[in-house]
């Protein structure tokens, strides 16, 4: 039971950090592009 207890903590925790980071990018004002050859960005 314990080891389940630990997998929904852990899997919650990474949820948590994965839309914090995306709501992070959200709120930045940069517009990236990247080719393979080119890389365009405007903040």
């Amino acid at each position: 039971m314990s080891g389940m207890k630990s997998f929904i903590i852990g899997a919650l925790t990474v949820a948590v950090i994965a839309l914090g980071y995306l709501y992070y990018q959200g709120r930045q004002n940069t517009v990236e592009i990247r080719l393979p050859n080119v890389t365009i960005e405007k903040k």
